[in-house]
């Protein structure tokens, strides 16, 4: 309680509700079998007993390495229910990166899906807490024949029966996640998410995207990546259906449309592209509703999937905002314009969500730029969907918040109707499929190959991803690597799709008169004739 009469939020809750009012109506499909709200219910609660059995105590981060499965579901409700924080982590990260978060977050246990154990196995028995790792096996998964060292499964954990499992929670800010970004260092932070945020950026989204009892929401969007927008409580909220999919593939999403009747799905524009150019794809007849982030969807995606039968909502935000923070409003008068001008004001950020703090564009000194559609400030944002704090990091956190305000490092202005729109990035992060990269990052892994001698990354056009890493090489003296080399050489290192797909070897790097790579001079002429793609 927080005083009085008063409850504290906690997305727990839904849950405690749904299994109630929609018992025996379908919560999670995957593959052949469906769980109803009451099996649903039934599931988090066991998994719950497992995890204390295991030694989970209140407060413990317990890490995910899963993909879009009925488990990574289970593990939004099962971990808080414990009393815990649930750390997901990217499934596309090399060992040593995601080392580094295992170790920064101080996870006790690790859960892993089967698919993903060559990743884990090299980390067993150096890793600085995790003192168990289970690993689940996925009958619909790929074929895996190594697993992971010394791993149990859910089913040889003793099953913790004492105790009461409470739905709710007694302070509504402390943690239920925390989800890691490497932002502009390369050097992973932890955002930590509150029971009360995640609680009300979920109700946003399902307001938003017009959830509901009837809504059968297909996984197309990471559920690693900002708890999945904190949709997998929005849907238990809204009492709908959750199709659970490990792999996005056009033919596999236009299946699962057909067969279970998906109503609503989530993604980056990568995803928009991937249905649009999938052979199986055709005229819904109805409308399906797409809410969209990463990167602006181009008018030609907007008009293409409005062509189809879906309806964009387009929204934008970052981790730091538990995901969306503003939604592109769709206005009525907008309807009566060209198709074409129609599409460039829905590719625009927006306005805050229904449940956050006015969105403001300001100058160095905060204070709010003309909304006249030209002057650029920084895309500032607070209130009840912001972060708490960057993890053992104070002195990221006291920056981020400098002045009051979360600053987002995007450049943008206002229109006069009140709209964001971003026009730049502060920071230098590659935003490839809706995935953030740091060029600094992949700067240092270029560089540690012995025949460079210096190196600049940026990001570069891309047609199906957006944009993807390219690296400008100054090779040592009396040396020239091959493009294939130093590829090869960066995927040692980090995840493969951060390695670039492109080198150019070159004599020398623009710089300032201090020594400054003047990386503008670069992407000026990598994206002449382009228009410049921004987060969104």
């Amino acid at each position: 309680m927080t005083g009085g009469l008063i409850s504290a939020l906690t997305p727990l809750s839904f849950l405690e509700r749904s299994a109630i009012v929609y018992a025996e109506s379908p919560a999670v499909v995957y593959g052949e079998r469906t769980w109803t709200y009451r099996e649903f219910a039934d599931e988090v609660a066991r998994r719950a007993r497992a995890l204390r059995g295991a030694g989970v105590r209140p407060g413990d981060r317990v890490a995910y390495l899963m993909p879009n499965v009925p488990e990574m579901l289970v593990a939004h409700y099962a971990v808080p229910l414990a009393g815990a924080v649930l750390v997901a982590v990217n499934t596309r990260l090399a060992a040593a990166e995601a080392r580094a978060i295992l170790d920064h977050s101080g996870a006790t246990l690790l859960v892993v899906d089967a698919a993903f154990s060559s990743t884990v196995a090299p980390l067993v028995g150096s890793l600085a807490t995790v003192r168990t790792i289970v690993e689940v096996a996925d009958p619909l998964g790929p074929p895996t024949t190594d697993g992971v060292p010394g791993a149990v499964a859910f089913a040889d954990l003793p099953v913790n029966g004492t105790g009461e499992l409470v739905w709710s929670v007694e302070d509504e800010h402390t943690a239920i996640s925390i989800n890691y970004t490497s932002g502009t260092t390369g050097r992973p932070k932890g955002v930590v998410y509150t029971h009360r945020g995640a609680y009300l950026n979920a109700l946003g989204g399902m307001h938003h995207s017009d959830h509901d009892a009837g809504s059968v929401y297909l996984w197309t969007l990471p559920m690693f990546h900002c708890n999945g927008w904190c949709t997998p409580w929005a849907l238990v909220a809204a009492g709908g259906t959750q199709v659970c999919l490990r792999e996005v593939r056009g033919d596999a999403v236009w299946g699962l449309i057909k067969r279970h009747g998906v109503t609503h799905l989530n993604g980056a524009p990568t995803v928009l592209t991937t249905i649009l150019q999938s052979a199986a794809g055709h005229a819904l007849g109805r409308e399906l509703v797409v809410t969209t982030a990463g990167a602006p969807p181009s008018p030609t995606v907007i008009l293409g999937m409005e062509d189809m039968g879906f309806r964009i909502v387009h929204v934008y935000g970052l981790t730091e905002t538990y995901g969306p923070y503003t939604i592109n409003e769709h206005q009525r008068s907008w309807e009566s314009l060209p198709p074409e001008r129609r599409a460039v004001l829905t590719a625009r950020q927006g306005v805050g969500m229904v449940q956050v703090d006015r969105v403001r564009v300001v100058d160095r000194e905060l204070k709010d730029v003309p909304a006249d559609g030209v002057t650029m400030g920084e895309v500032v944002m607070r209130g009840n969907t912001v972060m708490k704090e960057y993890f053992r990091d104070p002195e990221a956190t006291a920056e981020a918040f400098a002045g009051g305000w979360f600053h987002s490092g995007d450049l943008g202005v206002l229109h006069p109707d009140g709209y964001v729109e971003l026009r730049d990035r502060a920071k230098d992060v590659i935003i490839s499929g809706g995935e953030n990269i740091s060029t600094i990052e992949v700067e240092h892994a270029v560089a540690a190959h012995p025949d460079v001698l210096e190196v600049a990354v940026l990001g570069v056009p891309d047609e199906r991803w957006g944009e993807r890493p390219k690296a400008f090489v100054v090779p040592r003296p009396g040396r020239l690597p091959t493009e294939g080399e130093l590829i090869a050489h960066v995927r040692e290192h980090l995840a493969h799709y951060k390695a670039p797909r492109e080198v150019e070897i070159v004599d020398e790097l623009p710089k300032t008169s201090t020594g400054k790579v003047q990386k503008y001079e670069l992407r000026e002429r990598e994206w002449s004739g382009e228009t410049t793609r921004i987060r969104g």
